[in-house]
């Protein structure tokens, strides 16, 4: 291997580093620091912070309860409220309740019967499907729209129990 090829492409330790694993990072001129891996690492840099950006409670969470209060009322207000029985039950606390336990509500007997405790994702599945997830129940309506879904799931989280 000639001395030129062997200064071009395997960069020589540099004086002031003792240590060889940071020597790969200083670069000859054919290969810079805004290379690949430095393309690489500013990727990183943004893609971590869209993500922290996409994770924070803040004003995206209540965004989507609003959204979710909208579609609440556009498309379960009819049979529903959260404080009052009508043809559906009342969704007060229904996140961590039992499908079918209110007592002053007559329940159809399949969800009587089911075992279902009502979760985040227990609801995202009723509301995409009610009769794949508890057949013979008395629910004929669900949402098409997975946002719609998740949005009316993160309302229907903030209706908690009065107590």
């Amino acid at each position: 291997m000639s001395a030129f090829y062997s200064r071009m492409y395997r960069p020589a330790l540099p004086a002031t580093s003792p240590n060889p694993a940071l020597a790969t990072l200083t670069r000859g001129p054919a290969q810079r620091r805004t290379g690949i891996a430095g393309t690489a690492r500013v990727a990183a840099v943004a893609m971590t912070v869209a993500l922290l950006a996409a994770c924070t409670p803040g004003t995206t969470a209540a965004q989507s309860v609003e959204r979710g209060r909208a579609v609440y009322q556009a498309h379960c207000a009819s049979c529903h409220s959260p404080d009052v029985h009508g043809d559906g039950p009342a969704h007060r606390g229904v996140v961590g309740r039992r499908a079918g336990a209110l007592a002053d509500f007559d329940y159809s007997p399949a969800l009587r019967r089911s075992k279902i405790l009502w979760t985040r994702a227990t609801l995202k599945a009723w509301l995409t499907d009610p009769e794949a997830l508890i057949p013979g129940q008395g629910m004929d309506y669900m949402l098409e729209d997975e946002r719609e879904r998740e949005d009316v799931v993160a309302y229907l989280a903030t209706l908690k129990r009065m107590r």
